[in-house]
């Protein structure tokens, strides 16, 4: 599973403080079972843009990694700046069967 969540540098914020806080919340992601890779990035061509991506084994990992307390604590307040977009993907390699697009049950 792979987790995109992009962010925008507003005009009167120092993009030093927005990069701080993402190095932060992917350093306790890291650190959580099922996490598999990620990066912190920012955009080549519109450097207000920045990306957070991480790859998980599946998306059960990435919610019980966001549910911890740290995540409660330091993680969601950054996350929840995030572009309003979705931001869960399946990773798609070659011969395997893709997610079927169909109500969830919670």
């Amino acid at each position: 599973m792979l987790v995109v969540n992009r962010f925008r540098v507003p005009a009167a914020e120092d993009p030093d403080l927005l990069r701080a806080d993402l190095e932060r919340v992917h350093g306790l992601l890291l650190d959580k079972p099922g996490y598999v890779a990620g990066w912190v990035g920012r955009n080549v061509d519109e450097p207000d843009l920045w990306v957070l991506t991480t790859r998980w084994v599946n998306v059960g990992a990435y919610r019980r990694a966001l549910s911890s307390y740290e995540l409660k604590l330091h993680g969601v307040p950054v996350l929840m700046r995030a572009i309003d977009e979705p931001g869960a993907y399946e990773v798609v390699e070659p011969n395997t069967v893709l997610n079927v697009a169909e109500a969830r049950v919670t």
